[in-house]
């Protein structure tokens, strides 16, 4: 309905599109028209997903001019492929895009992520360097190639570039302690914060180890010979050095393939880290859309650090209160909900992070708050986490009993990917929406929830 809040969470596979729309948060020659954002376009399963979801979009937006409808503000949370790869200028050449924002990690010229942004270089050569090799990797170290594929680079152009120059705008580089107001963009009953990334990014989400990292990624090149830069020096198998044995060539190149997985394992964790946190306030209502932020056990001073921990420890004013809806973090990953998975039962950060902003239901009463989860089965092992699913089921309202969802359908559990390993335990349980799901059950190809004033 008009008068509520709209979350349209688009089933795109592995990835994120989420469409929100304002309820008269724009004001345009004195009167009040609804505003429409979007936070991500991207996925791992196929750019059809996207197509299919900015068709969808195109209908329900506002016309604008010259047949195209409006926008009002696209956020890209952080560069990952599942949360951009749909920033295509071609595909957004019949909308009129009013801003754009992205983390301020992703500013080339930002002097507070120099260290960040050298160790996501070497990764992304480096696996580009390997996806030459055209070795025989597993699944999760193929998505780790991918992850730095050429064609992340041109989402990311579009970005900067393309679609602010199609939309005569610029884009802006946002960091936590900014609002809407901040950066030129005026509301009405609303208000958007940014919680997260910090400004400085090297120093939260790398810490001291930066230094260490960065030697090591030179002590690396420099073993492969020279600097790990420019075009993929893997495409053709290296000669085995005259000083050194085949032996030792092929175990040293076995430690470099490890190095270099690493280094692009702990630079995907920083730009997870650095996603974009949202915090959308409307009628006494709060909204929070948190990318792919991560957490940790705890917060430190020196040590690189999860998201989770940087806003709890930075932010707490802001975030520590309940919430009204969850856009449930990393596709249900168990590393991006802040929650207790400890046996021992101990009270963690992560779980005073959880009790905060989605506390259990008093005796008697039942959970308020909404959250959905935009997820596939299949790359991950960690993604979705079942049992977290079922956790959050206990503290939101927005939920489902997927069994009995999948038996009224006459769905086979067989059709859920690796159902018996992950799933089984979980599935008779209340979960939260969860777009891998609602496709199962034949949904509309998207989730919709309404907040009600």
């Amino acid at each position: 309905m008009a008068n509520k809040l709209l979350i349209r969470a688009f089933d795109v596979g592995l990835g994120d599109c989420i469409y929100c729309r304002i309820p008269a948060a724009r004001s345009v020659d004195g009167h009040s028209e609804d505003f429409h954002m979007l936070i991500d376009c991207g996925t791992w399963s196929g750019i059809s997903h996207i197509k299919t979801a900015l068709d969808h979009l195109f209908e329900i937006l506002p016309d604008a001019d010259n047949g195209r409808k409006r926008l009002d503000l696209v956020v890209a949370t952080h560069e990952h492929k599942d949360h951009i790869t749909g920033f295509d200028p071609a595909l957004f050449a019949r909308f009129r895009i009013g801003a754009i924002w992205m983390n301020t990690a992703m500013d080339p010229k930002h002097p507070q992520a120099k260290k960040t942004q050298a160790l996501h270089s070497f990764a992304a050569q480096a696996m580009r360097s390997v996806a030459g090799l055209n070795l025989a990797l597993s699944p999760e170290l193929e998505q780790l190639v991918d992850l730095y594929s050429i064609s992340n680079d041109g989402a990311v152009t579009a970005l900067r570039e393309g679609l602010p120059r199609a939309n005569g705008i610029k884009a802006r580089y946002v960091h936590a302690g900014m609002s809407n107001a901040d950066l030129g963009l005026a509301l009405t009953g609303a208000t958007i914060r940014v919680l997260g990334p910090e400004k400085d990014i090297d120093h939260f989400y790398l810490g001291k180890e930066a230094d260490a990292n960065l030697k090591a990624v030179a002590d690396v090149t420099t073993a492969a010979g020279g600097k790990a830069r420019g075009k993929a020096a893997g495409a053709a198998q290296p000669p085995v050095p005259k000083n050194i044995s085949t032996a030792d060539f092929r175990t040293l190149r076995s430690r470099m393939l490890s190095s270099a997985f690493a280094f692009a394992e702990l630079s995907g964790k920083v730009t997870n880290n650095t996603s974009v946190v949202l915090l959308i306030e409307w009628k006494k209502k709060r909204l929070l859309f948190v990318g792919d932020a991560e957490w940790e056990e705890k917060f430190s001073k020196t040590k690189a650090n999860g998201a989770w921990n940087v806003m709890w420890h930075q932010r707490k004013s802001q975030l520590n209160r309940p919430v009204d809806f969850l856009k449930v973090g990393h596709h249900g990953s168990v590393n991006a909900t802040p929650w207790n998975d400890r046996e021992d039962g101990e009270k963690t950060e992560p779980a005073k992070i959880l009790d905060a902003i989605l506390p259990l239901p008093a005796a008697g009463q039942g959970p308020r708050a909404a959250a959905v989860v935009s997820t596939e089965r299949g790359r991950y092992e960690t993604i979705p986490r079942a049992a977290l699913l079922a956790e959050l089921g206990k503290r939101v309202a927005s939920t489902k009993m997927y069994q009995a969802a999948f038996a009224r359908k006459n769905v086979a559990m067989t059709s859920i990917e690796k159902f018996a390993t992950f799933e089984k335990t979980w599935i008779g349980k209340a979960q939260p929406y969860r777009t891998d799901f609602e496709h199962l059950l034949g949904g509309p190809g998207f989730i919709d929830i309404e907040i009600e004033a």
